[in-house]
């Protein structure tokens, strides 16, 4: 009874996250891409989009939207998305850029860049929100992708991991600003380190501190 109900839980789950993929693998569209990104609301550090492509009907039940997971959970499921996956790419737009453009050009680049990446050439693009600029390439918005769509969900792990690593990484370049704890956002604590420590080298200046 309990294995049943597992079981069918999965399976509702499944149909729900593949349904847009099935949709495209149906219609001959073999290289569906999830697209979405972490890091435009936080205060320093890049913006980081992935791109991620799946075999057709394959699928991770555990994925989901990368901020209702564990940062425990998100690193595993990152190493399995990356052994299975047919070709992710990952695309980086540091806090320069993100002042010169501001963070929705920005957020767009760092999604080109993560296809521009990838192995092969999608046929199709799944993209996280409601706007995307055009690569050339046939897509769709889904507002709550991450939530919705298996190839979604599985760039929004990438992306996130991805962008810890490199928070990591800048809170041992520069030490007091608790970049390993809240990987740049606006928590009360960083917002306090910059009023004692000032902008560090990874600060985005457009963006208002208050």
């Amino acid at each position: 009874m309990n294995s049943r109900r597992h079981t069918t839980c999965r399976e509702v789950r499944e149909k729900v996250m593949l349904r847009y993929e099935r949709d495209l693998w149906s219609r001959g569209l073999a290289q569906v891409a999830g697209i979405d990104e972490a890091g435009r609301g936080p205060l320093a550090g890049p913006v980081v989009a992935a791109a991620v492509i799946f075999p057709p009907h394959f699928f991770i039940p555990d994925v989901n939207d990368s901020k209702q997971l564990s940062a425990v959970h998100r690193v595993a499921l990152f190493d399995e998305i990356m052994t299975h996956a047919v070709a992710v790419g990952i695309g980086i737009v540091g806090h320069e850029v993100i002042d010169q453009v501001n963070i929705l050009n920005a957020t767009y680049l760092a999604m080109h860049r993560a296809i521009r990446r990838l192995s092969l050439v999608p046929d199709y693009l799944l993209v996280d929100g409601n706007r995307f600029l055009s690569t050339g390439i046939p897509f769709a918005t889904i507002v709550g992708g991450d939530a919705s769509s298996f190839s979604i969900a599985a760039a929004s792990i990438i992306a996130k991991v991805a962008r810890d690593r490199m928070m990591l990484e800048y809170d041992r370049q520069f030490p007091g600003y608790g970049f390993a704890k809240h990987k740049g956002y606006a928590t009360s604590e960083h917002r306090e380190a910059i009023k004692k420590l000032g902008y560090s080298d990874i600060h985005r200046r457009s963006f208002r501190v208050r």
